[in-house]
């Protein structure tokens, strides 16, 4: 007898569907599984066997072939497991074949017939929308993840036993919870932070467009304490972004039981012993998505730059210029989204003192060099603003914090990105806009206009470099108010140029 259920691959963030034909028919018995399948989808026979039996239903003694269409999608995953167990079922005449139709199922059974999570859940419902299924079977720990796309019925269940019972009209199942509010984190306050009014500035404008910076200081100036406290000062995410980040989350598997909405902007911080795979994304089979399509829509934040291998650093080219990473493997190529702000830190030496008026630096100028060598021209070219933080003095240690707070300077970043919406469309900011888009709505000064032309002159700038400059001026300007870029927007969007990112190249 022959049955059928459907369930889906995952490629990315796609889930494409495939549909599970399962044959119980004559011949020495024996369990197969064909399409394309991974070792982990081929081992799902001995799990199908041990939760079919410690459901209390008999395995059948015959040749079972199951079938995963189309052939040529890879199969991975161990949410097959569950439905490859409903058609065992349905095939051997345990349960009636009706109530699959028209289903998308996925699940991992446990050898004892318990039902446990699987990544993807949310992709996996998005599909089952978009191919107009009747809904998706799913285990209980994803059923928020699942209940977040409208227009499908969701079935959570928590064992075999509840799948067969269903199957067979004795068992209903519960309505998914509601997904419980949560309460958002509260970021460091801005306000905290003594002094280093430039870099406090230049973090609000990277913030305003989406812009990628670069902050070199002596250990102590505040660096890390100062990009832990842009998530506070960034607009909370729309919806249609919420969705995009929890989908990567989903697919990573790292979106966590009973979760529902990533509402909160990540802010994805690797240790500069991280691999490449990390990084960009990888892993056997399939790769999986990297810290950079973690940061999807938030922010990367790279301590002790020169310290991540060249590799890795070099890796980082592609995301930052195009918003997504390509990742090839044997077992097939995947796109995942990395459209992040990139905050960068590192000393301006080994040692960390160089040009401090209060410490002597202990490093050769060869190694200086060498340190700052580690970032090539075109990593540095895809840097719009660079900072360097100074030693704090003794007032600004000991006095009281002065400055304004993280919700004053938001607001002001929320108008600046709703400008950026009015002119772009949703979610698209200065930093992220097409070029051709944003050189036709730049609306330059005639002033600026000729600054600018000085600026290609004087310091030999790439056509990158340009562009990247133009778009911090679109922001400065957007931060105050105004739909012209003026020589004075320019000039502030210069200065941060200048400031840190060229002496990096220099060196």
């Amino acid at each position: 007898m022959l049955a059928k259920t459907e369930s889906v691959a995952l490629i990315g963030t796609e889930a494409h569907l495939v549909e599970v034909e399962v044959d119980v028919g004559t011949g020495v018995p024996r369990f197969t599984i064909v399409g394309l399948p991974s070792s982990t989808v081929r081992e799902a026979d001995q799990r199908v066997r041990s939760a079919i039996l410690s459901s209390s239903e008999n395995w059948p003694q015959q040749r079972i072939t199951a079938n995963l269409a189309p052939g040529a999608l890879r199969k991975e995953g161990t949410h097959f497991d569950l439905p490859l167990a409903f058609g065992v079922l349905a095939a051997s005449g345990r349960i009636p074949p009706e109530p699959l139709e028209n289903w998308v199922v996925v699940g991992e059974l446990a050898l004892d017939g318990s039902v446990r999570p699987v990544r993807g859940t949310l992709a996996a419902a998005i599909a089952c929308r978009e191919s107009a299924r009747r809904g998706i079977i799913c285990p209980a720990s994803n059923a928020v993840e699942a209940s977040l796309v409208e227009g499908i019925e969701v079935v959570q269940v928590q064992s075999l036993r509840e799948c067969i019972d269903w199957a067979k009209g004795t068992w209903t199942p519960d309505p998914p919870p509601v997904t419980p509010r949560r309460v958002e984190p509260v970021s460091p306050d801005m306000r905290e932070v003594r002094g280093q009014g430039v870099a406090k500035e230049a973090l609000e404008i990277a913030a305003a467009g989406g812009h990628n910076l670069l902050m070199c200081g002596p250990p102590g100036s505040g660096k890390t304490m100062l990009a832990t406290r842009l998530p506070g000062i960034l607009p909370a995410m729309t919806l249609e972004e919420s969705l995009e980040v929890t989908r990567v989350y989903s697919v990573a598997g790292i979106l966590g039981q009973h979760a529902g909405l990533v509402r909160d902007r990540p802010f994805r911080s690797p240790h500069h012993h991280a691999t490449l795979a990390g990084v960009i994304g990888g892993g056997t089979g399939l790769p999986r998505p990297g810290e950079v399509s973690l940061a999807h829509h938030g922010v990367l934040f790279i301590d002790e730059l020169p310290l991540y291998r060249g590799e890795v650093l070099e890796s980082l080219r592609v995301p930052l210029e195009a918003g997504l990473v390509r990742i090839a493997r044997s077992a097939g190529a995947v796109t995942y989204p990395a459209r992040f702000s990139l905050i960068a830190a590192m000393n301006p030496c080994p040692c960390g003192y160089s040009g401090d008026a209060k410490r002597a630096c202990r490093c050769r100028e060869h190694r200086r060099e060498a340190y700052r060598s580690k970032l090539s021209g075109p990593f540095i070219d895809r840097m719009d603003l660079g900072i360097t933080l100074t030693r704090l003095t003794r007032a600004e240690l000991v006095g009281p914090p002065e400055g304004e707070s993280s919700d004053v300077i938001r607001a002001r970043v929320e108008a600046a990105r709703a400008q950026q919406s009015l002119r772009w469309g949703p979610s698209l900011t200065n930093a992220s806009v097409p070029a051709g888009r944003f050189r036709a709505a730049l609306d330059l000064t005639a002033e600026a206009g000729l600054e600018l032309g000085s600026v290609i002159d004087g310091l030999a700038l790439t056509g990158r470099g340009v562009d990247r400059l133009l778009r911090v001026s679109r922001t400065v300007a957007d931060l105050h108010g105004s739909t012209e870029v003026t020589a004075e927007h320019l000039g502030k969007a210069l200065g941060y140029r200048l400031q840190n990112l060229e002496g990096v190249r220099a060196a």
